[in-house]
């Protein structure tokens, strides 16, 4: 059952990728306002502005020091995942996050800063098509090709717009399929299989 006090945490850093964040956050906020899902905030590591990978200029709400506790806390992606995969500050922030949280999600890249922090040791988990080979190279993960993967309570997507469809089963498993379906149709987010050009599907994914 809902209650007011969860709070969902969206994770801010130099670079991430728009999409990544704003397409869960979209999916997130009408979970809150149209079937009574958690409050949402943004963090990054000192607060305030944050510049995306493509030019948005974004404003965290909190920083590491004054963050709420999270129920829920979600990940980002983009090439600078893979810096912030060596940023200890960041880290430790989403390990004692993750600890007090009851799911951590990620979309994209996202993944290798959960692997980074230790959430993924023994656990199936996905990434953008571009870096699943390098994903599996990493010890101590089964790398499948899906859309999503949920392996306890981590939860990873493939590229961009796959964490829409992550937050979509999110809220499914977490409200019921009827807070899914609030989202669904509020957000008009029916995506059709449609292929344009001649492009295979990414990676092979159906």
């Amino acid at each position: 059952m809902t209650t007011p006090e969860r709070c969902f945490g969206f994770l801010m850093y130099p670079k991430y990728e728009e999409l990544d964040l704003i397409g869960p956050w979209e999916m997130a906020t009408m979970w809150r306002d149209y079937a009574k899902g958690p409050a949402c905030v943004t963090v990054s590591e000192s607060g305030g502005r944050v510049d995306c990978a493509k030019g948005l200029k974004s404003i965290a709400d909190y920083s590491f020091a004054d963050c709420p506790a999270l129920d829920y806390l979600l990940i980002p992606g983009g090439f600078a995942a893979f810096d912030e995969m060596k940023n200890d500050r960041l880290l430790d922030w989403v390990r004692s996050s993750a600890a007090n949280a009851s799911h951590v999600l990620s979309v994209c890249t996202g993944s290798f800063i959960l692997h980074a922090a230790g959430l993924l040791e023994g656990r199936k988990a996905t990434t953008h098509w571009k870096a699943l080979d390098v994903m599996r190279k990493l010890p101590g993960i089964t790398t499948v090709e899906q859309r999503w993967v949920r392996d306890g309570n981590v939860w990873t997507s493939a590229g961009v717009s796959a964490g829409m469809d992550l937050l979509l089963g999110f809220i499914e498993i977490i409200d019921g399929p009827e807070a899914a379906g609030s989202v669904q149709k509020n957000a008009e987010y029916y995506p059709d299989g449609r292929l344009y050009g001649s492009q295979p599907l990414s990676g092979g994914r159906a």
